[in-house]
């Protein structure tokens, strides 16, 4: 299992200052957003991406992974009807793909609630959500050619209203029978969305084969140990089915600071860690 720290949470930082942050408080690796990285992140040319990828394995952080993809540049979606739309944001996705890969990252984590919110009109959401379908099975096919694997995020509402649950997130994982696509955990918005605890989640999904990711954060949006929910049977429940994949540290809400958030949040997991050894 290796820890990761969403690098948005120390943007603020030049790349190669958030992997030197990174890997003195002790994180494994760090999960991108390609929005911190530039304007047009699925345009950055050859030499930019090997000299980030340079400077995160040689800080001993290297890319595990990239999330929020579709922030970057405005206007994305994959449930308009808008076909220049559609044709762009599919683009990104196909290029975004590539990106992890040529940053060493093993996954992509699509949850972009604000680019796949489905319409209120009953008739356009099943035409909204169909073009979704095959927006995924469009990514998990350029996820499988890269060598990397595409997850679909459930989000809770409302800042997403398609998606929502593990369960629905598996069954759509499920219809497009594509083992590079796959779906994650996040711990915030399962608090907030399902019925069943995040320990018995990990319990009931794991298994299947079709949990790829997890992401650790509170239902209060802060960093693990900033709020009330306990990630002790999380981490416990991972290490009983030998989860070896990436966790990644997702705050939302920086408290005091981007930095100090992402500080307290890895010495609270490597205590959780190492009192589970």
């Amino acid at each position: 299992m290796k820890i990761a720290l969403c690098n948005e949470v120390v943007a603020a930082m030049p790349f190669e200052r958030q992997c030197v942050f990174a890997a003195a408080l002790g994180y494994d690796g760090l999960e991108v957003a390609p929005f911190t990285l530039a304007e047009e992140p699925h345009l950055l040319g050859g030499g930019k991406v090997a000299a980030l990828r340079r400077a995160a394995e040689e800080a001993g952080v290297p890319v595990l992974g990239l999330h929020w993809l579709l922030v970057k540049p405005a206007g994305l979606s994959i449930t308009s009807d808008d076909e220049a739309v559609r044709a762009r944001t599919l683009e990104v996705i196909r290029r975004l793909v590539a990106l992890c890969a040529e940053l060493g990252g093993r996954y992509l984590v699509h949850g972009s609630p604000a680019q796949r919110r489905l319409p209120d009109d009953p008739a356009e959401a099943a035409a909204a959500r169909a073009r979704a379908e095959e927006a995924f099975a469009i990514a998990g096919e350029e996820a499988g050619k890269a060598g990397v694997v595409y997850c679909v995020e459930p989000l809770a509402p409302p800042e997403n209203n398609f998606l929502l649950r593990i369960e629905e997130t598996a069954a759509l994982v499920r219809k497009i029978g594509n083992p590079a696509l796959r779906t994650m955990i996040d711990t915030s918005a399962a608090g907030l969305a399902e019925s069943e605890t995040v320990p018995a989640l990990i319990e009931r999904w794991l298994p299947t084969g079709l949990v790829a990711h997890l992401q650790v954060n509170d239902r209060n949006r802060r960093g693990p140990g900033q709020g009330e929910d306990r990630f002790a049977p999380v981490f416990a429940a991972l290490k009983r089915h030998r989860y070896a994949g990436v966790v990644g540290v997702e705050p939302f809400d920086y408290v005091p600071d981007g930095p100090a958030a992402a500080a307290r949040a890895i010495g609270y997991i490597r205590g959780i860690l190492e009192a589970q050894a």
